[in-house]
């Protein structure tokens, strides 16, 4: 199925699912006239005494600076939990009011928010919403108009551009742009040729990386490089976008250049120039791959108030909406380029695989993917493990494992998390998306730049059976203190080889994190750059609530983020995983 943009759906029907889901199905045109709101409810997750629902409205009246949308249970439910909105209830009567960074909802602009429940006897789908007091879901045109004639902003099932229709999968077919800039680096290290050939992403951290900064190639330096390299076939291009206000709130060592209010200067000094590049047709050839803003979304579930892992700066980024705005704005304007692949950053199973995590990133990465003129059909896919160490496979446990009647799960190392490897994590993810509404067909990529973990440490067979621990600690192949360790981790190698369609769901392995550029630094260090120190990157430094208190596990003598560090490109291939030969 593609993946591109479709005409807006309209007529609304519920179709009950099992557990008592139900989906707002709208298949036709949406009118204004005809319907004046829409609601999507929808049951997750039913396990007998509670649940968890998504909610999203599309709001076809006039622009709103503020809404609430109500409804009212048949049974005894009662809201406990809740997020991305802010949920009242009274008796059976339900009120989500917007929270202050998505009161904005304009005309055919939709918000989605979900909450968790408790209830005893039936959960049935509440009949009727409303948005400040209109009801929705009321239609009076036909119910089933059939296929649609695609608008000029739709081109229907295909979206053809200037050189063709958009691949399902853009790494199918294709090679992958090669770096030069970083095969040099990895060429001048002794045996760093058997890896210089790898295909990395491109990195534009700053506004300076547009346009080329100290000496280094700007962005249509590597276009103009990429089409070199295409020649006749297809050719994808990697371009990290990573430059939000507030970015990367949880961390120093990654931080920016715009500060938490400069949601305008990230718009117009930014995603704007680079847009303009990209929709040169001299382009319109290859294939481009943006990866959208990493490290930002999922801190606005697992980093904030009232959990003990909040930071002040994520605090900020929530309440002031710039996270949700600027991957917005960044996906419907990179979107509008017919040969651009947006994949929205989806964090790694060590931070997002807990049941209070994993749901409610969805529902935010939906929030931003329909705000600032985007919709979900600007995603193309979603993106797992960049910059990150989690292992692909992990082949001697798996999370049904029990050991002496205890599951893995209850194991310091696992500590209750549903996953125990990126792959069934991106797999598990990508149906959680799809489910929330994210079209059918969204792929997914896992960075394994840096997941081998290969070398004398690794584990060739499962772990004694003496307890859980013992069992799980002796046949991990992760051996990171904690999952929550991120920076430049000693003992870390070389991942699986960059390759298209390696399993399914999953559109390709990529080394979106070029091998050897540093993760941060290991003691402050003066710069321009805007980056921080952060203590994770020390490897004297205990831990903190991110990581369960750990050591942090990083290598010494680290220099600035996304500088080289060849005493780690050397570990790197020493540890890797399938070995180089």
């Amino acid at each position: 199925m593609s993946r591109t943009r479709t005409a807006l759906l309209a007529a609304l029907a519920l179709v009950a699912g099992t557990a008592g889901a139900a989906t707002a199905v709208v298949p036709g045109d949406v009118s204004a006239a005809s319907v004046p709101c829409t609601v999507e409810y929808k049951v997750q997750n039913d396990w007998g005494s509670g649940f968890t629902a998504a909610v999203t409205v599309t709001n076809n009246s006039a622009a709103k600076s503020s809404w609430a949308v109500k409804w009212s249970y048949a049974g005894n439910q009662k809201i406990t939990n809740f997020w991305n909105s802010k949920i009242s209830q009274s008796g059976a009567a339900v009120t989500a009011a917007n929270e202050s960074y998505n009161a904005t909802l304009a005309t055919g602009g939709s918000v989605s928010f979900g909450f968790q429940g408790t209830y005893s006897g039936s959960n049935a789908v509440p009949a009727t919403f409303t948005l400040d007091g209109v009801t929705c879901n009321v239609d009076g045109g036909p119910t089933d108009p059939g296929p649609t004639d695609p608008g000029p902003t739709d081109p229907g099932p295909t979206d053809p551009g200037p050189t063709g229709p958009k691949a399902d999968n853009p790494y199918t077919g294709a090679k992958v742009y090669v770096n030069p800039e970083w095969s040099a680096n990895a060429a001048a290290e002794p045996g760093g040729s058997r890896v210089a050939n790898q295909p990395t992403g491109v990195w534009l951290d700053r506004v300076a990386a547009i346009n080329g900064a100290g000496g280094k190639m700007g962005l249509r330096a590597h276009l103009d490089e990429a089409l070199k390299q295409k020649g006749s076939g297809e050719l994808v291009v990697q371009l990290v976008i990573y430059d939000l206000p507030g970015r990367d709130c949880a961390a120093l060592a990654s931080n920016g250049e715009f500060g938490p209010t400069d949601i305008d200067k990230y718009k117009t000094q930014y995603i704007d120039p680079i847009a303009a590049i990209l929709a040169d047709p001299k382009y319109a050839s290859l294939r481009i791959v943006t990866t959208v803003e990493l490290d930002s979304l999922p801190n606005l579930v697992t980093n904030v108030s009232p959990r003990n892992t909040a930071t002040p700066n994520c605090d900020t980024m929530k309440a002031n909406g710039n996270y949700i705005k600027g991957v917005g704005y960044a996906l419907n304007k990179l979107g509008d380029v017919p040969n651009v692949y947006n994949y929205v950053d989806a964090g790694h199973h060590g931070w997002l695989g807990w049941d209070d995590n994993f749901s409610a990133t969805v529902q935010t990465i939906k929030q931003a993917a329909t705000a600032e003129g985007a919709t979900v059909n600007d995603v193309h896919g979603f993106i797992t493990n960049t910059a990150n160490y989690s292992a692909l496979k992990e082949p001697y446990y798996t999370i049904n494992d029990t050991v002496n009647g205890t599951s893995v799960r209850q194991s310091k190392w696992v500590d209750w998390n549903r996953y125990v490897d990126e792959l069934s994590y991106a797999q598990a993810f990508r149906q959680e998306a799809v489910s929330q509404g994210f079209p059918s067909g969204v792929g997914m990529l896992i960075d394994t730049s840096r997941n081998g973990w290969g070398g004398s440490a690794r584990p060739t067979g499962p772990g004694a059976q003496t307890d859980v621990n013992t069992y799980v600690d002796g046949g991990r192949i992760d051996r990171r203190f904690n999952t929550g360790n991120w920076c430049n981790q000693a003992g870390a190698g070389l991942g699986e080889r960059p390759k298209a369609s390696p399993a399914a769901g999953i559109d390709a392995y990529v080394w979106m994190k070029p091998p050897g550029e540093s993760d941060g630094a290991s003691s402050a260090v003066p710069n321009d750059e805007g980056k921080g120190f952060d203590r994770m990157c020390d490897p004297t430094y205990t831990g903190n609530p991110r990581n369960n208190n750990n050591m942090s596990g990083a290598l010494p003598n680290a220099p600035l983020s996304g500088h080289w560090f060849s005493a780690q490109f050397q570990q790197l291939m020493q540890n890797a995983y399938p070995p180089l030969s």
